[in-house]
C-alpha cells in the first residue's frame, strides 16, 4: 500500500504514506521494519472487528503529528466504510488541522457529506478540495528546480487526481440540485459556479440560482444574478430566457422581454452541444427553449391584447415544450385565454383541458376555467330556450 523508497542519507528503507493521496499534502515516513511500520500493517490485514481498537492503540502509542496524520487517515477510512459520517468528520477535522493539504481527506469528506445528505459539509468540504488544487497549481518551483520541469510535474500529478477532481464536481452538482431548501439550492449553486467558472456546469449552475430566487418571489436576487451573468455573457440563452419569461409575466419591460426572447430562439438554433449531454438531450434541451422563446412572445402579445399574433406564438410553442410538463400546462393556459379574448370558445375548451390534463400548478386553474366556460355555455343556451 505504501511505495518504499531508498534514503541515501539515511541509509534504511521508509514508506511514504499514502500513496493514494497522489503525492499532494504532507509527506509522511515511516521506516520499514519500524514498530510502527508492524503496527499499521496488523490494521490494514485485521477484521474491521479488530481494526478500531488497533487504531486506538497506534494512535495513543504515536503522538508525533507525522504518525497521527497515518492514524486519523485510517480512521476516517474506518468510520466512512461504516457509514458513521459525523465521526468520519471528526477525524477529518483533526487530519486537516496537521496536513491542511491532504486532498485525499478532502475528497473522502466530500463523500461523507454527500451520503449523508449534508449539503452545507458538503460544499465546505468542495471548496476546500478545490483550493486545494488551486493552490496547488499555483504553487511555484521548489528552489533550485527548473519552472518548465515544474510544470510538467504539476500537470503529471493533476492529471493522476482527473477522477476525483471529477467525482467532486458531479457530487457538488448533484447537491445543489437535491436540496430542498430553494434558499439553500440558490446558495449551492452561486458557489458552485464559483468555484468552476467559464465552465457549462457553471453556466447552468447560474440559471439554476436564479430560477430558485425566482421560486422564492425574490426578484431582485433572481434580476440580480441573471443580469451579472448576462453582463459577462450576453448569450446565455437560459439567463435571457429566465429574464424574458419575468419581465412578461410582470408586464413590465416588454420590449426588452421580446428582444431576449427572440435573441434567446435565434442562439438555440447556432448554439455548442457541451460535452456532458447527449444528442437526444441536447436536443430536448434546446426544443425546450425555443419552446420558451414562442411562449414568452405570446405572453408579451397577450400583455399588448395583441390575441391573434399570440395564438400563434403559443401554438408553435406547444409541441417543444411538452417535454417539461409545467411549461407545457402553462403556455396551453396562456393559449386558453388567447382564444378566448378572440371568442373562440370551442379552441379555448380545447387548450385549458389540455392544460388541464397535465400535473401541474396550472391543472387548477384550467379545471376552474373550464367549468366557467360551460357555465357560461349553459347559460346562454337556458337564456335562448
Amino acid at each position: 500500500m505504501w511505495s518504499r523508497i531508498l534514503t541515501a542519507l539515511l541509509f534504511f528503507v521508509v514508506f511514504l504514506v499514502p500513496a493514494s493521496r497522489a503525492q499532494l499534502g504532507r509527506t509522511v515516513a515511516i521506516p520499514a521494519g519500524s514498530e510502527a511500520d508492524r503496527q499499521l500493517s496488523a490494521i490494514y490485514a485485521a477484521d474491521p472487528s479488530q481494526k478500531l481498537s488497533l487504531l486506538d492503540e497506534f494512535s495513543k502509542g504515536h503522538p508525533e503529528p507525522d504518525f497521527q496524520i497515518a492514524a486519523d487517515e485510517q480512521y476516517v477510512v474506518y468510520y466512512l466504510n461504516a457509514k458513521q459520517y459525523d465521526k468520519a468528520f471528526e477525524y477529518g477535522d483533526k487530519l486537516f488541522a496537521i496536513d491542511s493539504d491532504n486532498y485525499t481527506n478532502a475528497v473522502n469528506m466530500v463523500r461523507a457529506a454527500s451520503e449523508k445528505g449534508d449539503g452545507d459539509k458538503l460544499f465546505t468540504y468542495g471548496e476546500k478540495a478545490n483550493s486545494i488544487i488551486r493552490n496547488y497549481k499555483a504553487s511555484p518551483p521548489p528552489e533550485g528546480a527548473n519552472a518548465a520541469d515544474w510544470d510538467r510535474t504539476k500537470n503529471d500529478k493533476l492529471a493522476s487526481l482527473k477522477d476525483n477532481q471529477d467525482y467532486v464536481r458531479q457530487a457538488l452538482l448533484n447537491g445543489a440540485y437535491s436540496a430542498k431548501d430553494p434558499a439553500k439550492k440558490a446558495d449551492y449553486f452561486v458557489r458552485f459556479a464559483k468555484m468552476y467558472p467559464g465552465t457549462p456546469e457553471a453556466e447552468q449552475a447560474l440559471t439554476m440560482a436564479a430560477s430558485a430566487y425566482q421560486q422564492m418571489q425574490n426578484r431582485a436576487k433572481m434580476q440580480e444574478v441573471a443580469n451579472d451573468t448576462l453582463a459577462k455573457d450576453p448569450n446565455d440563452i437560459g439567463m435571457l430566457l429566465l429574464l424574458a419569461d419575468d419581465y412578461s409575466e410582470k408586464g413590465d419591460q416588454l420590449a426588452k422581454a421580446e428582444e431576449y426572447a427572440k435573441k434567446a430562439a435565434a442562439l438555440t438554433d447556432t448554439a455548442k452541444k457541451p460535452d456532458n449531454l447527449s444528442d437526444d438531450q441536447w436536443k430536448q434541451q434546446t426544443s425546450v427553449q425555443k419552446g420558451l422563446s414562442f411562449s414568452t412572445l405570446g405572453q408579451i402579445n397577450l400583455q399588448k391584447k395583441q390575441n391573434a399574433l399570440a395564438v400563434d406564438n403559443l401554438s408553435k410553442a406547444a409541441p417543444l415544450l411538452k417535454p417539461n410538463a409545467t411549461l407545457y400546462a402553462r403556455n396551453e393556459f396562456r393559449l386558453g385565454y388567447a382564444y378566448l379574448n378572440l371568442k373562440r370558445n370551442a379552441d379555448a375548451t380545447k387548450a385549458f383541458t389540455e392544460a388541464a390534463s397535465v400535473d401541474s400548478p396550472y391543472k387548477g386553474p384550467a379545471q376552474q376555467k373550464l367549468a366557467e366556460i360551460s357555465g357560461a355555455k349553459h347559460a346562454t343556451a337556458k337564456k335562448a330556450s
